[in-house]
C-alpha cells in the first residue's frame, strides 16, 4: 500500500473538479478519510505484535550499523544490505535470525513507500550472500539446545526451593512450560484470562503463537500430573499473584516485590539456565526451547502418537515432529543390537 496522504489529497482534488461529484464533495472526502484510516489500521494489524517488535528492533540495529559506517539506511543499497548480513553472520547470528533482519529491512522500505533492496538487487548480491551464509552454517556442528527430560526438570524444580515469591513463580514456569510444550515467547505472552481450571487439570488458551499468526487461538489441555504437578504449582503461583487481569507471569524485583510488567522471553532462557546450573546439567546446553523439546522427547519415549503430540505442540508440519520421534527412538530396536 502506498502512502495515502498524497493519494487522498489527489482524490479530493479530483472530486472537487468532477462535474457530478463536485456537489457531494463535502460528503465523499470525509468518507474517504475514514476509509483511509481504516486501511491504515488493518495494515498495522497485518503482522503479529511479536513480529512487529522484532522488526522494529532489527531495523534499529541496521540503522545504527549504517550510521556508524556513513551509509544510507533508507533507501539502502543492495551491496550495503549484503555486507550487513555478512556482519551478522560474523557475529554468530543464526541464518533464521539473519533472514528476519533482511525481512525487517524490506518491511521498513515498504512502509516508507520505497522498493525493498532485494527487488533492486540486479546482481543478486543479497541472495548470493545469504545463500553462502546458509551453506556455511549448515557445514557447522549443530548448536541445538538439549531437551530437558522430566527427570532433569524435577531436579531443577527441587533446587528452586523455598516459599518466596520468585521460587513459587519459577517452579510454575518450569512445570507449565514443559507440560504445555510452550515456546518462551508463548510463556511470557500468557495472561490470567488464558487459564481455566477444570476437573482433570487446566485448559490453556494461546491467543497468538508462531504457528497461529492470525490469532485464531489454540487451546491446550494440561493434566494435573503426578510428578511435575504443573497444575498444583500454577495454583500456588496464582495465590501469590492474585486474580487481577494482566500477564500471567510478572517480573519480580531483586527485593522480591512483584511488578505489573510481563517477563521477557530472554528472562525465561536465563531462568532455565540458572536452575540447570544448580543441578548436574551444563547451563550452556539448555535454553528456552529445552522445555518444549523436552515434552516432545518424553512424549515420544512414552509411546504417544504423533497426533496426540501435535495436539499439544501445535506443529503445522509433521516432519518437524518426526525429528523428535527419531531422536527419542534412536537406540530402540537398533539394527545391530543382536550382534554388536
Amino acid at each position: 500500500m502506498t502512502d495515502w496522504n498524497e493519494d487522498a489529497a489527489a482524490g479530493e482534488a479530483r472530486v472537487a473538479v468532477h462535474p457530478v461529484a463536485a456537489a457531494s464533495s463535502t460528503v465523499v472526502a470525509p468518507l474517504l478519510q475514514d476509509e483511509i484510516a481504516a486501511a491504515r489500521s488493518y495494515r498495522a494489524q497485518a503482522k503479529a505484535a511479536n513480529t512487529l517488535r522484532a522488526y522494529l528492533s532489527d531495523w534499529s540495529q541496521f540503522e545504527g550499523w549504517c550510521w556508524e559506517r556513513n551509509l544510507d539506511s533508507l533507501p539502502a543499497r543492495p551491496e550495503a544490505v549484503a555486507t550487513y548480513l555478512a556482519a551478522l553472520a560474523l557475529a554468530g547470528k543464526a541464518d533464521s535470525t539473519i533472514g528476519r533482519h533482511l525481512a525487517a529491512i524490506g518491511w521498513k522500505h515498504r512502509q516508507a513507500g520505497l522498493v525493498a533492496p532485494t527487488l533492486r538487487d540486479e546482481r543478486m548480491v543479497i541472495a548470493d550472500t545469504l545463500a553462502g551464509i546458509r551453506r556455511e552454517q549448515r557445514a557447522r556442528p549443530s548448536a541445538r539446545k538439549a531437551a530437558l527430560t522430566a527427570k532433569d526438570l524435577a531436579a531443577m524444580i527441587a533446587v528452586a526451593e523455598g516459599e518466596g515469591t520468585r521460587s513459587i513463580r519459577d517452579r510454575a514456569i518450569l512445570a507449565l512450560g514443559l507440560a504445555a510444550a510452550l515456546r518462551r515467547s508463548e510463556l511470557v505472552a500468557l495472561e490470567r484470562r488464558d487459564i481455566e481450571m477444570v476437573d482433570k487439570g487446566l485448559r490453556l488458551t494461546l491467543r497468538h503463537s508462531k504457528t497461529d499468526q492470525e490469532g485464531e487461538g489454540q487451546v491446550i489441555a494440561v493434566p494435573s500430573g503426578k510428578t511435575l504437578k504443573p497444575v498444583e504449582r500454577l495454583k500456588a503461583w496464582l495465590e501469590v499473584r492474585g486474580s487481577t487481569a494482566g500477564p500471567l507471569f510478572y517480573r519480580i524485583e531483586p527485593q522480591g516485590r512483584l511488578t505489573d510488567k510481563p517477563m521477557s522471553d530472554r528472562s525465561i532462557a536465563r531462568l532455565i539456565q540458572k536452575y540447570a546450573g544448580r543441578t548436574d546439567l551444563d547451563p550452556e546446553t539448555v535454553a528456552g526451547h529445552s522445555l518444549r523439546a523436552g515434552f516432545l522427547t518424553e512424549a515420544s519415549r512414552s509411546g504417544a502418537t504423533i497426533a496426540k503430540m501435535q495436539e499439544v505442540s501445535r506443529h503445522k508440519k509433521v516432519e518437524v515432529l518426526l525429528g523428535y520421534v527419531r531422536s527419542a527412538e534412536l537406540f530402540d530396536d537398533h539394527a545391530g543390537a543382536e550382534f554388536l
